[in-house]
């Protein structure tokens, strides 16, 4: 593998810290307080809007469907520029491009047709992912979630927990059980289905500890009716389809938790050149460098693996035990990072004159979503083992 970025991926990387830097940074803060939700929200809709008229939607997407054609590393490393600014806005950017990969791969060519556009031109603001559920977070498999066919439709009945962006989603893809007595994971299918499908409730937006400006919601069906070319893929094949989904999703988490890493630790680093204690600037104080030092070296480890499952996926090789590495690494690293740097600030760290605070909370859930760290560690030991 050669780990330097290509002309192209440099370009994009450079696009994604211009933009996130001009538009995103300077508003991230005020999106993170509720003071103003209504403002707050058109704030946010607007910067969604600017990601998708730059090709940021579907990065890894054919420009036959209006998208960018760059590839994995291009999406790796764009999350984690606007991560830096605003992991909010790059968790909804990551979810939607991997609604509309998703959709790339599986759906068929009437459903790229008319899906597509939408979410890669902005018409939808984002795409949301209808996997999860209180009783089925870590075991998808165990989804209560039924769709029984009726006639030409099919109605879905059930619910579906913390969705990403489901207030912003103008689609959502739905995993639901379309056979009962099937064993375990052999009988969920998937569903495509439009936000304003009669059925579909969004419910109240959860109070998380951060990435406020994302909201999370659960979504419900209610015999909500879809017609039977909503199905996307083969019928009873859906839990494959996320299993796969799931193993490209941990890329752009794991590049989130970087982006979000790396904006932390830029900014103690700055400021231990710009404090004083003792007569002497905090930079020159061998403990402080070390910690310094164990920080970045970790945050470039975790920039490696996550480039290596990237170049894996877009070589079309076997990635799935590089991505939960990845992931594991890189979110494990972001929280260890974001308390080092706060530990660097002393009490500045704590308060919310420093972005630190909002950082810290933002990176708390990258080991939790996408797969638990706990999760990941069974896949690589799953792998590994497999590989004898």
């Amino acid at each position: 593998m050669h780990i330097a970025l290509s002309e192209e991926q440099t370009f994009i990387r450079d696009m994604a810290r211009k933009f996130a830097v001009a538009e995103i940074a300077p508003i991230a803060g005020q999106l993170d307080r509720d003071e103003n939700p209504a403002k707050n929200r058109e704030l946010f809709l607007a910067n969604l809007k600017k990601l998708a008229e730059l090709g940021f939607m579907g990065l890894n997407v054919s420009s036959d469907f209006g998208g960018s054609d760059a590839g994995v590393v291009s999406f790796s490393v764009a999350i984690t520029e606007i991560a830096r600014a605003c992991a909010a806005t790059a968790v909804t950017m990551s979810v939607t491009n991997m609604v509309s990969e998703v959709i790339q791969v599986v759906a068929n060519e009437e459903q790229k047709q008319r899906y597509l556009p939408k979410l890669l031109s902005g018409d939808y603001a984002a795409g949301s992912f209808c996997l999860s559920e209180q009783g089925a977070g870590s075991n998808p498999a165990a989804m209560q979630t039924k769709a029984l066919r009726d006639g030409d439709q099919w109605v879905i009945n059930g619910n579906k927990a913390w969705i990403t962006s489901a207030e912003y989603s103008g689609l959502f893809v739905v995993w639901a059980v379309t056979d009962a007595d099937a064993p375990s994971g052999k009988g969920i299918s998937c569903f495509l289905v439009e936000a304003d499908t009669p059925g579909l409730t969004i419910g109240k937006a959860e109070r998380k500890m951060g990435q406020h400006a994302s909201t999370t919601n659960m979504v419900s069906f209610d015999n909500c009716r879809i017609p039977d070319s909503a199905l996307m893929g083969e019928l009873n094949d859906g839990f494959r389809i996320a299993v796969a989904e799931l193993a490209g999703g941990r890329i752009g988490i794991g590049s989130l938790a970087l982006g979000v890493g790396f904006a932390a630790m830029d900014y103690a680093r700055q400021y231990t050149t710009e404090r004083e204690q003792f007569g002497r600037s905090l930079a020159e104080f061998q403990g402080l460098q070390w910690m310094i030092s164990d920080a970045y070296t970790q945050l470039e480890a975790s920039r490696l693996l996550l480039m290596n499952a990237a170049y894996l996926k877009e070589s079309g090789k076997p990635f799935n035990k590089a991505a939960a590495m990845a992931k594991l690494h890189a979110t494990e690293t972001g929280n260890k990072v974001c308390y080092t740097a706060q530990q660097l600030l002393g009490g500045m760290g704590y308060t919310q004159d420093s972005p630190l605070e909002r950082y810290a909370r933002d990176v708390r859930v990258t080991s939790v979503y996408e797969g638990t760290s706990e999760i990941q560690r069974i896949i690589i030991a799953r792998e590994l083992f497999n590989e004898l």
